[in-house]
C-alpha cells in the first residue's frame, strides 16, 4: 500500500472538532482526514460467507476467495479499535427473501447483472441457498459477530444507501464520516461511498481491510477513483494511531 500523508489535514466544514478530545486525525491518501468519534462511523459491507468464504456465491461464481482471511483479520481488529473508541459500527448483509422477489424479475437489470442469480439460472440445483435471508450463504462470517450496540442493516442492492434507512439512521446520530471495510471493493465498497459523498458523506476507505472481486487490478482501480473523486484511502494501522488517544480518553470515561 503507497505511503498515507499526515499533513495537510481536511476537516469537515473546514472548523474544529466540537471538542478537542473527541478529535481523530487519519493518516491518508490524498491527505489526512480529522473527524469527531462522535460523526463517525465503520461501515462493515457484506463480510458474508457469500462474499469471503469457500462455498460461497463468489466462489461458486468463479471468483478467487482463497486469500480473504486475512482481510478478514483486519476487519476485526477495525471492529474492535472502532468499538474501543466510541465509534459506532454498522454491518451490511446483501441479499434478498427466499423467493428472490426483492432481487426483481426479468425487468430488472439486477436480474441480469447479479452473479448470483446468473449463477443459480446455470446451476438450478443453487436455486434458494445463494444470498437468501435464513441461508449460511447470506450469514456473516464467524469470526466478525455483531455486538449490542452495532447496527445490522439488510440491503437489496450495491449501495447500502438504496431502499435503506442508513442516510436516517446517520443523520439521526450526526455521524458525517464513514469509514469502509468489506466485500467487494470495487462493487458494494464503491457504490455506497459513491452514494454517501453524493448525500454529503465523507467517505474513507480502510484500504487493507477490503478485498475486491476480480483481479487484483479491480482492487487497484476502486482505490483509485476514491482517493481521486470521491474519498480517502487509509489503512487498519493508521485508524488504530489515530483512535489510541481517544481510546484511552473514552476507557476512562465510561
Amino acid at each position: 500500500m503507497r505511503e498515507l500523508k499526515t499533513r495537510p489535514i481536511v476537516r469537515c466544514g473546514g472548523g474544529q472538532a466540537a471538542r478537542e478530545d473527541d478529535e481523530i486525525v487519519l493518516a491518508g491518501r490524498p491527505e489526512a482526514i480529522a473527524m469527531s468519534r462522535s460523526q463517525a462511523a465503520l461501515i462493515v459491507v457484506d463480510m458474508q460467507n457469500a462474499y469471503a468464504s469457500i462455498g460461497g456465491y463468489l466462489d461458486l461464481a468463479g471468483f478467487d476467495v482463497s486469500t480473504t482471511g486475512p482481510v478478514i483479520e483486519r476487519i476485526a481488529r477495525a471492529i474492535e479499535i472502532a468499538r474501543a473508541a466510541g465509534i459506532q459500527v454498522i454491518f451490511f448483509q446483501n441479499g434478498w427473501d427466499a423467493d428472490y422477489v426483492e432481487a426483481g424479475g426479468p425487468g430488472s437489470p439486477n436480474w441480469h447483472k447479479s452473479n448470483a442469480l446468473k449463477t443459480m439460472r446455470q446451476r438450478p440445483e443453487l436455486a434458494g441457498q445463494l444470498l437468501a435471508k435464513g441461508t449460511w450463504d447470506y450469514a456473516l462470517v464467524d469470526a466478525l459477530t455483531p455486538q449490542p450496540g452495532d447496527i445490522v442493516l439488510p440491503k437489496p442492492r450495491y449501495s447500502g444507501f438504496f431502499n435503506t434507512p442508513l442516510d436516517s439512521i446517520l443523520r439521526a446520530r450526526s455521524i458525517r464520516h464513514l469509514l469502509f471495510s468489506g466485500i467487494a471493493t470495487n462493487v458494494c465498497v464503491e457504490s455506497t461511498l459513491r452514494d454517501g459523498f453524493f448525500l454529503e458523506y465523507f467517505g474513507t476507505v480502510l484500504e487493507d481491510a477490503t478485498y475486491q472481486a476480480g483481479p487484483p487490478s479491480a482492487q487497484a482501480a476502486a482505490i483509485f477513483n476514491i482517493e481521486t473523486f470521491f474519498g480517502w484511502v487509509s489503512s487498519v494501522d493508521a485508524f488504530a494511531a489515530a483512535c489510541q488517544p481517544a481510546v484511552s480518553h473514552h476507557r476512562e470515561t465510561v
